[in-house]
């Protein structure tokens, strides 16, 4: 879908699908005033006639209403005037398009007088987001089965200052689109290689990309991430990514881990078979740093910045690591694997002791699919972060109150941490005890971070969606964490 701005122009003029901006109560837009006024009414008659009220998300459709060149108008609820800010423009455009996609409009002119470049460029942002769509899997759809609209205008004062500020957005826009593909491939297409090979072309945007291979990390002693992958055929991956957009290279960089495990099995430990398919998305934690790494690498982000990925395939097989097992972590700490299906913690520890033992960085943020016990704490609107510093916390609760990402802190009590202890080893991966899984999980990668100021977020429940309300979110493939740390370096980490 092409998106474009374009000069404040009369709504008889504009092409295509018309969508108004209407305030609460009734009280019309400029925009929809004027188009009132040249449809003779129709648009104060439609309202009367309905229980539209111009709420955020609300829509009224206008077919062929005379005096306008579109064949239809869109009324699209913004809410209150004093109220529209850019996230309100986001979701207004975001409801505009969902709105109209699949009428057979093919295109829509977005009325935004009055709107600063910025929230015309959230406008674009939110359009662009809500028309994502996974689909190059689906080779039959029909036409009448496919998104109708090609081209989507913004309407606005400045066109020239929104197509600027869009820059920014359309940048984490990429970062956010580049997460959803990697999270909705399926496994066989996306392993460990395949995933690297992915993140290696981000180098265009000026990244730079290092690839581990099992041989390099076994050299390491990443006995812990690389016990993971031993019963597949698929080589594991650590990925590298440095991003040096401070005026100082060499200014002590911030850094963010990912769980990367592109399907999960279980292992020996073996799941049960409803629901499996899901284990796709068990790469989240990996997919949303590569994405935010597209993201600052293509908005020039100020900050020096590393992204650590660890890909493994877990799956059983003659050579696969059993329970009973016991591994040696790149920091020499010796773990007995209690349960193969606890293995995203072991994936961490060594990527996260890495990233701590070679950049030496200011904090570590982890992301990763752990736990299905913080599903049960928190349900699947929201994700835990676990912290070692508050500030850090802060600054992460405070990104994700203004990106509407949800994000909720969990505590590390001490006492928790013992149950992690075992007779055979310096620790287990699981602690065999019901209740408090997604504590004690935070607390066993804790023993990895060596004192540097880390968080762990645990996005089991927010990664993937079977269905979703949010009009800038797909079912499928979230998305989820990329603009939460985007807007975490952004108004912390930069200048």
């Amino acid at each position: 879908m092409k998106i474009e701005f374009i000069p404040a122009s009369s709504v008889s003029e504009a092409p295509g699908a018309v969508a108004v901006l209407a305030l609460e109560e009734g009280v019309l837009s400029f925009a929809a005033e004027e188009l009132d006024q040249v449809t003779g009414g129709a648009v104060r008659r439609a309202i009367a006639a309905s229980r539209f009220k111009g709420k955020p998300g609300q829509t009224l459709d206008l077919l062929a209403a005379g005096g306008i060149i579109a064949g239809r108008a869109l009324i699209v609820g913004g809410g209150a005037a004093a109220e529209f800010t850019g996230e309100a423009a986001e979701s207004f455009a975001a409801h505009a398009y969902q709105a109209l996609k699949m009428s057979g409009a093919e295109q829509v002119s977005l009325m935004l007088p009055g709107a600063t470049a910025d929230q015309a460029a959230q406008a674009a942002f939110g359009a662009r987001l809500a028309a994502y769509r996974f689909d190059r899997y689906r080779t039959k759809d029909t036409e009448d089965k496919k998104p109708s609209v090609q081209r989507f205008t913004i309407v606005c004062d400045d066109p020239k200052a929104a197509k600027k500020a869009s820059a920014m957005w359309g940048a984490l826009a990429d970062g956010v689109e580049f997460t959803r593909d990697l999270v909705s491939e399926p496994a066989n297409i996306l392993y460990p290689e395949e995933f690297a090979k992915r993140v290696k072309k981000l180098e265009k945007l000026g990244l730079e990309v290092e690839i581990l291979g099992e041989k390099e990390m076994k050299k390491l002693g990443m006995g812990s991430l690389l016990g993971v992958g031993q019963g597949s055929r698929r080589e594991s991956q650590l990925v590298v990514c440095q991003w040096k957009g401070a005026k100082d290279k060499d200014e002590q960089p911030i850094a963010f881990v990912g769980k990367g495990v592109t399907f999960d099995t279980g292992g020996i430990s073996i799941k049960p078979a409803g629901g499996m398919e899901d284990m796709k998305w068990d790469m989240g934690g990996a997919g949303a740093v590569a994405g935010l790494m597209c993201a600052l690498a293509g908005r020039k982000a100020k900050a020096n910045v590393i992204g650590i990925l660890g890909l493994v395939e877990n799956m059983p097989d003659g050579n696969a690591q059993r329970p009973g097992d016991i591994v040696t972590s790149m920091s020499g700490q010796t773990i007995e694997v209690i349960n193969t299906d606890a293995e995203g913690r072991l994936v961490l520890a060594d990527a996260l002791w890495y990233c701590q033992d070679r950049f030496k960085p200011k904090f570590m943020v982890d992301l990763a699919t752990l736990t299905g016990a913080i599903i049960v704490a928190l349900g699947n609107d929201m994700a835990a972060v676990y912290s070692t510093d508050d500030t850090l916390a802060d600054n992460l609760l405070a990104a994700s109150k203004a990106e509407n990402e949800g994000l909720w802190r969990m505590p590390l009590p001490p006492a928790y941490d013992k149950l992690l202890d075992t007779a055979a080893a310096d620790m287990k991966n699981i602690t065999g005890v019901s209740g408090g899984g997604s504590i004690t999980a935070a607390l066993f990668l804790k023993r990895f971070v060596n004192d540097v100021p880390w968080a762990h977020l645990d996005i089991a429940g927010v990664a993937w969606r079977k269905g979703s309300t949010n009009p800038t979110v797909p079912g499928g493939g979230v998305g989820y964490g990329v603009r939460l740390l985007n807007r975490l370096v952004a108004d912390n980490y930069e200048g």
